[in-house]
């Protein structure tokens, strides 16, 4: 009945990534079928894109919404601390007043209170002015003991060893 083709010949619907080329092949869209399929396609791809849109727009809300959390929690922490200090700076001014030393509270482990260190530190005072006829100011290298300033009053002292 029919020949066989020869074994160098391979059909074209045999061959792996090619169409078939015969009778049953479905015809080509139409321009109406081709935008249809596209937009179908394109439909699910938009999809897509609106759930990363969405997604995003999820995640500045969240942030927006945490930093402003974490400002409020920042604030609140900073009251709390705050009244945490002013209470143990009354305690400690409730101990001294109590007649507790610095040194003696110091001893038993309790340091001057972190807020009232802070605001206790002030730079020293110059010397008053010297007239005419006292002596020259210490050489700047010379420390309050050695010139025998002392530098927080104010007050010459006569040096010892003197």
């Amino acid at each position: 009945m029919y020949a066989k083709p020869a074994p160098n010949v391979v059909e074209a619907s045999t061959t792996p990534g090619l169409p078939a080329y015969h009778e049953g092949m479905t015809k080509e869209p139409s321009i109406e079928e081709a935008v249809e399929r596209a937009k179908r396609v394109q439909e699910g791809r938009l999809t897509t894109i609106r759930g990363v849109a969405e997604a995003r727009q999820n995640l500045a809300d969240i942030r927006e919404e945490t930093a402003r959390e974490l400002t409020e929690l920042q604030v609140r922490i900073a009251e709390r601390v705050g009244a945490a200090e002013r209470e143990d700076v009354l305690a400690y001014n409730a101990a001294l007043s109590a007649g507790w030393s610095a040194e003696e509270l110091r001893k038993i482990g309790f340091s001057e209170p972190d807020k009232k260190a802070r605001t206790r530190r002030r730079a020293a005072r110059k010397p008053a002015a010297k007239t005419a006829g006292q002596s020259s100011p210490a050489a700047p290298s010379q420390t309050p003991s050695e010139s025998g300033d002392d530098a927080l009053t104010g007050v010459e002292r006569e040096p010892v060893g003197t």
